[in-house]
């Protein structure tokens, strides 16, 4: 027996851990992007949204930095990882408990051994102990169970991360939407207003029998269509709104305004290596903690086959008088060892084993994956934003050269040389022109907001509010301490 445990002792000494130890698989990045920019690295790293210069932005993006839900959910749900990391590291150490009772009973005068005539059969027991229990991890499932919660705990942490680099995109690319929308009502209305001059003006010549019905008619459509124009972007511009209140942690209600649309100056787009955003993307992050999570389960399923040794023992006292109960006589004590494991289980553990080599297999997958799509999405992005800029060159030539058409229109229809439906025909290219110019503009910026969402940046460890607070800054230091 000494044998046997001194072996068992010195096995658990070796550290014998089973399962593969986590290696990161070898990643194919790109060397560049489709679309180089020219500006330097270390832009991708800066608050990104005071280059817009808007105070009003940089307000609405700090209060849901500080009152979002979904930031909140997400730091609880790392609050739930690390209490189960805490609780999967307790099995490293022994478990202590007490045990006290004190029982009042009758003996049985017939039982056996008998109580003999004259004997009281009523008798107090007070009992009381301090036991220990501790499993030793021989083979190492429980490093790899500690192993796969640390990881877990990680890769909420990357989720956390993941949801403030969402939120503060999708605030700036809400707000810019609005802009758009507050920019396209107002060229609507002022369209339909000199629509309504030219309709009322249109209303007097026909009177005088200077036009025809039909041209009446005409300017009416164009004038209804501007004002038809009207109520949907308002519709819109009340949808937004509502989004950008919820995502601040509020009711449905009216949002600031501070730049127009026009006076937004967009942030220079980030030059940036592919390679480097395995190393800050939370997403990615996140899928290749998940992975080393996988892997330290195959181990801790593998020492499923192997003995579990259990360490016991218990120090107390017995006495049927309570005088006695803490004295010499009544002390009595327990050490004891304990060796368990299988012998047939008809594939239970085979099929355990099989089940988490496959949930690796899909991890590393998974991995994979989020990778291609990071790439994808940034070079999306960057392309984008370029092109935007030239789509939008072209559409404000387009709209000066409408401009100069529709004067010239109007006065070929003064002088008598045109009909008014060549007027009609270039004032509603104008307006449309003029909507899209808009829409393009907020585009660009959006697609260049896309560009720091696609590649991440240490700016979203600037403005975690956990920082700020302190209340879940010690679970990212925790959590950064166990991934090291």
């Amino acid at each position: 027996m000494r044998l046997l445990i001194t072996t068992v002792v010195l096995v658990f000494a070796a550290g014998c851990t089973l399962g593969p130890d986590y290696a990161r698989p070898t990643i194919d990045a790109p060397g560049a992007w489709r679309v180089q920019p020219a500006e330097a690295q270390v832009v991708a790293n800066t608050r990104w949204w005071t280059s817009f210069n808007d105070p009003v932005l940089d307000d609405l993006i700090a209060t849901a930095l500080a009152e979002n839900l979904d930031v909140r959910i997400a730091a609880a749900r790392v609050e739930q990882f690390l209490g189960a990391l805490t609780a999967t590291r307790s099995r490293f150490f022994p478990t202590v408990g007490y045990d006290v009772d004190a029982t009042r009973a009758k003996a049985s005068r017939v039982g056996q051994p008998p109580i003999p005539a004259g004997g009281d059969p009523y008798f107090t027991l007070y009992q009381g102990s301090l036991g220990a229990t501790w499993q030793i991890d021989l083979f190492g499932r429980v490093r790899r169970l500690n192993e796969a919660a640390q990881a877990r705990v990680y890769a909420s942490e990357q989720a956390r991360r993941g949801v403030l680099l969402s939120l503060v995109t999708s605030v700036a690319t809400s707000y810019i939407t609005l802009r758009q929308l507050d920019r396209q009502l107002e060229i609507a209305k002022a369209t339909a207003h000199n629509f309504g001059e030219t309709a009322r003006i249109f209303d007097l010549r026909h009177k005088a029998g200077v036009v025809s019905q039909t041209e009446v008619s005409q300017v009416q459509s164009q004038h209804e269509q501007a004002l038809a124009t009207i109520p949907v972007l308002e519709q819109q511009i009340a949808a937004v709104e509502n989004l950008i209140s919820i995502t601040l942690g509020r009711n449905p209600g009216a949002i600031p305004r501070g730049l127009t649309i026009d006076q937004l100056v967009p942030p220079r787009i980030p030059a940036d290596l592919p390679s480097s955003l395995l190393e800050r993307r939370p997403d990615i992050l996140q899928a290749e903690q998940n992975l080393v999570a996988a892997n330290a389960n195959i181990g801790a399923t593998r020492a499923l086959y192997f003995p579990d040794l259990t360490l016991t023992g218990a120090l107390g006292s017995t006495s049927t008088s309570f005088g006695n109960f803490l004295t010499g006589p009544a002390s009595a004590w327990l050490v004891g060892a304990n060796l368990a494991g299988p012998i047939f289980t008809f594939g239970a553990i085979k099929g355990q084993v099989r089940s988490a080599e496959a949930q690796k297999d899909e991890a590393v997958l998974v991995y994979q994956q989020t990778i291609l799509n990071a790439f994808r999405e940034t070079d999306d992005a960057i392309t984008g934003s370029m092109k935007k800029e030239e789509e939008l060159a072209r559409q404000a030539a387009r709209v000066t050269a409408l401009r100069e058409s529709a004067r010239l229109s109007r006065l070929k229809f003064e002088y008598g040389m045109a009909g008014y439906v060549e007027v009609l025909i270039a004032d509603n290219e104008l307006f449309a022109a003029e909507i899209a110019l808009v829409r393009v503009r907020a585009e660009r910026n959006t697609q260049i907001v896309q560009v720091y969402r696609a590649m991440g940046g240490g700016w979203v460890d600037a403005v975690d509010p956990s920082q700020a607070t302190g209340t879940a800054s010690d679970t990212s230091t925790e959590t950064e301490g166990l991934r090291r």
